[in-house]
């Protein structure tokens, strides 16, 4: 089956402005898990088809327990997304992981509680998923080759701790994850990775070091508005990536990644 490329972009600050597209139109979806965080923000980026989200909202009001992952997963899903690439802010838990350094996301350690894990709840089905690999392999790997060509430096690796939040970590529970050979905590990976699977979408993360979380003593240990400070103060940096990556990914052929995807989604179903 061909595939016509069609990517969704979940971000915050700075990736959430309408006019980050050309010709945008803004779109109210339903779903059939309640309402996603915001409109989608609809249009073309360097001639490709793109949806925009924003995790949190466009007002950022929303926290990362409270937010409703299965509706903006289903959403882009249903205005025909092949794939999506997210941003997100984390905490750095390694020393040469510098605030400000960009991070392509190969796996994730899950500590959240109370979120809503699976598209399944309320069918007569279970999803076994495989998650790994939890980030589309080819995706990270156009991400990669874009930012070396933009001469942008990023760790190509990376194991993020996601933590339930809105509160930040202890000092104990820092050391912890690290003692794990963590390298970044965050508050949203989780279940946005795992659904994104589910609904057949080639999904990949962008992470951006904030801060250093509060395990290093020479630091100013992580508040919001340190976090806000150095996120604004890189995401120019991280547009332009995401810019440039849009059309590397689209003048690629996908069949075999999304036929592959599908069909291990197909095998994963028990039927009661």
């Amino acid at each position: 089956m061909k595939y016509n490329v069609k990517i969704g972009i979940i971000g915050g600050s700075g990736l959430d402005n309408p006019s980050f597209f050309k010709d945008s139109t803004e779109q109210k979806v339903s779903t059939p898990y309640g309402d996603p965080s915001d409109s989608l923000i609809c249009g073309k980026l360097n001639g490709v088809d793109c949806v925009l989200l924003a995790r949190h909202g466009r007002k950022h009001s929303i926290s990362p327990t409270n937010i409703n992952y299965r509706a903006n997963i289903w959403a882009l899903k249903h205005v025909g997304c092949t794939h999506i690439i997210a941003s997100s802010a984390t905490g750095s838990l390694k020393e040469e992981i510098k605030p400000g350094d960009l991070v392509i996301l190969d796996s994730f350690i899950d500590l959240t509680k109370k979120r809503d894990y699976t598209m399944f709840t309320k069918s007569d089905k279970v999803l076994h998923i495989p998650i790994e690999p939890p980030f589309c392999p080819v995706t990270r790997s156009i991400i990669i080759e874009t930012a070396q060509s933009l001469g942008i430096q990023v760790h190509q690796t990376g194991t993020a701790v996601v933590i339930e939040g809105p509160r930040f970590s202890t000092k104990a529970e820092s050391n912890l994850y690290r003692m794990w050979n963590a390298d970044l905590v965050n508050m949203t990976l989780t279940p946005e990775v795992v659904l994104a699977k589910e609904a057949g979408l080639l999904y990949a993360t962008v992470a951006m070091a904030t801060d250093y979380d509060c395990w290093r003593e020479a630091t100013e240990k992580v508040n919001v508005t340190h976090v806000v400070k150095v996120f604004q103060e890189n995401v120019v940096k991280l547009t332009k990536l995401f810019i440039e990556v849009v059309p590397k990914i689209a003048e690629k052929n996908w069949d075999v990644e999304i036929d592959e995807l599908n069909c291990l989604i197909q095998e994963s179903v028990q039927s009661n």
